[in-house]
């Protein structure tokens, strides 16, 4: 999929985010950790503003229960990555685009590592790092260092770069 910032002025990046959905987004990654797990799930904010995001919907990482059920056909677990039902994450987004309130972000958490865009990430983000992002959307890593948050970037598709680059956000008051 090619991004279109006139639709999608998100993909842009220099997002407003909420006080309230990085406290979401960091309860989820916090807990997540806890498990052992990447915390995973998106973010969302009205049509009207496009880049304001005030809300966060948290998604189950898969990664474990597939490494459980076939460890060989899938030999990491949800501490080294992100794995969602990709149907009910499609499913999501149709269903907030509908309702006014599209999907921008999607985020996931990083544990011990930093907050970064992975090769990983890139790939799951670009359908094998075949070409550019599979989704119209900006990208959110929380870092969880030791039990506590740490950090959280913001990434978004970069055409000349033909990767994922740093773009800022500003945190605002709820």
């Amino acid at each position: 999929m090619v991004t279109d910032s006139t639709r999608a002025p998100w993909v842009n990046g220099d997002l407003r985010i909420r006080s309230s959905v990085l406290r979401s987004v960091a309860a989820a990654a916090v807990a997540a950790y806890a498990r052992d797990e990447e915390a995973c799930g998106y973010l969302c904010g009205p049509a009207s503003e496009p880049l304001l995001v005030d809300e966060a919907v948290e998604l189950e990482n898969l990664a474990n229960k597939y490494h459980a059920a076939d460890p060989e056909g899938h030999p990491r677990t949800g501490r080294e990555y992100f794995k969602v039902n990709a149907l009910k994450f499609e499913r999501a987004i149709a269903s907030a685009q509908s309702a006014g309130r599209p999907v921008k972000v999607f985020f996931h958490s990083h544990l011990d590592c930093g907050a970064y865009f992975s090769a990983e990430d890139a790939a799951s983000m670009t359908l094998g790092g075949t070409g550019g992002p599979s989704f119209e959307l900006a990208y959110l890593v929380t870092a969880v260092d030791a039990g506590a948050v740490t950090a959280h970037a913001l990434f978004v598709w970069d055409d000349t770069e033909r990767g994922f680059v740093e773009s800022g956000f500003t945190e605002v008051a709820d």
